[in-house]
């Protein structure tokens, strides 16, 4: 217990020391982690939307595929990205293997599905016939869409809370495709296992609460948006 409160006392004094090594990594993973966080939702967003609305043939087994992708596991992910960019695989060419270009690729994969799937969701929660009416009232194909979107804004910033959560605590891929190299691909997740192998509890403690603070901060930030949209709605009352 005392090893315990002694590197907490110890990482509140690293965070507040402005130690070079901590920041640098600390930077590196919200780089990271908010690249493959937009490309998800570039990607996500629209891929969710589409399979909310359309109709086809195997509609069901490419809605159950992208709700798969929820339970992959980082070190497959890791490992199917590692083939792709080794010297061996089809993008070896590219040079990204044991670069932060690796990294926000592998977290790509995994923030993609927890964007498209929420956002499925959150399409399908919005009855149909607002689209209908919007039409029917004259608008375009592509405004009575955004109209759809906009009434289902909320559920899609929980796709963005989703995608960051995944990424920014996971460790598996990006060691493996980053390779946890100082000054270049390291990152909190891989850092913090690195220096409780080298015994340096200390530092691990501080990277820990500096990751569980970057998420409560997102979370906190994108609840405060949440909660603020219904009481702009609310009607004014004498």
């Amino acid at each position: 217990m005392d090893v315990f409160v002694d590197a907490i006392r110890q990482a509140f004094g690293l965070l507040f020391s402005g130690d070079p090594y901590l920041w640098q990594i600390i930077g590196r993973s919200l780089q990271v982690s908010s690249s493959a966080v937009l490309l998800g939702l570039l990607i996500g967003i629209p891929l969710g939307t589409w399979l909310a609305l359309a109709r086809f043939p195997g509609r069901g087994i490419a809605v159950a595929l992208v709700n798969t992708g929820l339970a992959l596991p980082p070190v497959v992910v890791g490992l199917f990205v590692y083939i792709l960019l080794s010297r061996e695989g089809p993008l070896g060419g590219l040079g990204w293997l044991y670069t932060p270009t690796a990294m926000i690729a592998a977290q790509f994969v995994l923030a993609a599905p927890y964007v498209a799937a929420i956002t499925l969701a959150a399409v399908q929660s919005v009855p149909p016939e607002l689209r209908l009416q919007a039409r029917a009232l004259g608008a375009g194909r592509w405004s009575a869409l955004l109209l759809h979107l906009r009434e289902a804004r909320l559920s899609l910033m929980a796709a963005v809370a989703a995608g960051f959560g995944a990424v920014i605590s996971e460790v598996g891929a990006v060691m493996m495709v980053g390779g946890n190299v100082s000054g270049e691909t390291r990152v909190i997740t891989t850092a913090i296992v690195l220096e409780t192998r080298r015994g340096r509890f200390a530092t691990a403690m501080a990277l820990g609460l500096i990751l569980l603070a970057i998420a409560f901060a997102a979370n906190a930030f994108i609840t405060r948006i949440q909660q603020a949209a219904p009481r702009r709605r609310r009607p004014l009352t004498s």
